[in-house]
């Protein structure tokens, strides 16, 4: 958990059944009380007709829990899980595309094999990268690639799980 002022930064898990309207409902509790949702990602899982979404929000810890309270009562909601109670591992994909002129293009290319990221598609005067890491490695590869010329951007939003216990 991140704090911004007197706001906190969240990363919530929610396992609910894969029916229509579920992620509409989730959506309205946030923006509901004024949470915005930085990002979300929403997917099945190993299990058919269940999806994890994961979100992330930044606000008031109080609004928050209550926010969980109703999340739990909803009807297609199994799990909710506030990551920011527990130690979590998180990735996010990015696809970068940026300007690979003759001039810049080892630049790029060692920037690319230093983050293990892979260049995904190559053009005359543009390569596109694909990178997953958390969202430092993210912000990372964006910053020194933003002074080669980042011409386009899609990211997944950020997907996370509960470590396992050691012992």
């Amino acid at each position: 958990m991140e704090s911004q002022g007197n706001k906190q930064r969240h990363t919530i898990g929610i396992l609910v059944q894969n029916q229509p309207g579920v992620l509409a409902r989730v959506v309205g509790l946030f923006s509901g009380r004024g949470f915005n949702i930085e990002n979300i990602t929403a997917a099945e899982t190993n299990e058919p007709g269940i999806t994890r979404i994961t979100l992330v929000t930044t606000g008031d810890q109080r609004i928050l829990s209550q926010i969980v309270k109703q999340l739990n009562k909803l009807i297609d909601v199994l799990k909710v899980f506030d990551f920011s109670e527990t130690d979590f591992v998180d990735r996010e994909m990015l696809l970068i595309k940026v300007r690979a002129e003759e001039r810049t293009r080892a630049e790029v290319l060692r920037i690319a094999d230093i983050f293990r990221a892979k260049v995904v598609d190559v053009s005359p005067h543009f390569y596109t990268l694909e990178v997953t890491g958390n969202d430092s490695k993210i912000g990372a590869i964006m910053e020194l690639l933003e002074q080669i010329g980042i011409v386009e951007v899609a990211r997944t939003g950020k997907a996370a799980l509960a470590r396992s216990r050691k012992h």
